[in-house]
């Protein structure tokens, strides 16, 4: 199964979350063993020489690739979360949306300075999530390896706010 296959797993729903929006359903990919399987591959065998030490996933989707790619990578996974999910004490970091602002939260003991990290979001948009994540990760000190998605909506221009890191996306629609 090549990219084009898994590409052609994802299905576009017009007007959601909001009227002239074009979103792009993983779901239908996931729910296929073989397909979810392959990307995980795909971004295991990408990361496999770098010597990762622990993958860093953002909430939600980010979960789903992360611990995928943890287990694949036999490292652990440190979850990325909106404030007050988190159970103990935390560092946290506002950033800017298309509409406003939020913030994202990381346990203070989730990465040991000097840790090589792997970031994991599903997709790649504007690259303010991403982005926040990276400056926790740079709070405590991770050295970020790798910056990874399955999807990038290229024509948003998001690896421009990203451009300091190594950065893979494995489906790209320009």
């Amino acid at each position: 199964m090549d990219v084009a296959d898994l590409r052609a797993k994802i299905r576009d729903i017009k007007d959601f979350p909001t009227e002239g929006v074009l979103f792009k359903d993983i779901t239908t990919l996931l729910k296929d063993g073989p397909a979810f399987r392959r990307v995980v591959d795909l971004l295991a065998e990408r990361y496999q020489r770098e010597r990762v030490d622990v993958v860093v996933g953002i909430e939600s989707r980010g979960f789903i690739f992360g611990g995928a790619l943890a287990h694949q990578l036999n490292t652990g996974f440190v979850p990325v979360r909106k404030l007050g999910k988190l159970p103990g004490k935390t560092i946290e970091v506002e950033y800017e949306l298309e509409y406003g602002r939020d913030a994202l939260a990381i346990h203070e003991d989730a990465i040991r300075t000097g840790q090589r990290v792997l970031a994991v979001d599903d997709l790649l948009a504007t690259g303010g999530t991403m982005a926040a994540t990276l400056r926790l990760i740079q709070q405590l000190g991770g050295h970020v390896v790798g910056v990874a998605f399955m999807i990038e909506l290229a024509f948003l221009h998001g690896r421009d706010k990203l451009k300091s890191y190594p950065l893979h996306s494995l489906i790209i629609y320009d």
